[in-house]
């Protein structure tokens, strides 16, 4: 299982912020999208706030692809309807491409790769 993770700001209002929280309370997510993440081939995923920078983490299996993400997604009307709900409260990073919401991070340091280089356990 691989973990994937990729970041996004929020509008820094606080009103809209605490709104956002709790879109994404599990009682408030529409069951579509659930459905949609879990077809698309994502095990498990984690949403993370620190002011308005987003950070998420997405643990997906071997039938993920990234690239046919954003395609699936268009195919649902209720999953879209959603994007475009959480649009009202989410803006790009600055150095985001144009129409790129969430960016790809790259992992810089791995204290398990570190050990496993060193002969060590992970």
């Amino acid at each position: 299982m691989a973990q994937l993770y990729y970041a996004l700001d929020l509008q820094d209002e606080p009103g809209l912020i605490e709104e956002y929280e709790r879109w994404h309370q599990p009682e408030n997510i529409w069951p579509e999208v659930v459905d949609s993440l879990r077809s698309a081939g994502i095990d498990d995923m984690e949403i993370l706030r620190c002011g308005n920078r987003l950070v998420m983490v997405m643990e997906v299996g071997p039938t993920y692809r990234a690239d046919d993400r954003a395609a699936h997604y268009a195919g649902h009307p209720r999953v879209q309807a959603w994007e475009d709900l959480m649009w009202r409260f989410q803006q790009a990073l600055p150095f985001a491409a144009i129409g790129e919401k969430w960016v790809p991070m790259k992992r810089i340091f791995s204290l398990n790769r570190v050990l496993a280089l060193r002969g060590g356990e992970p």
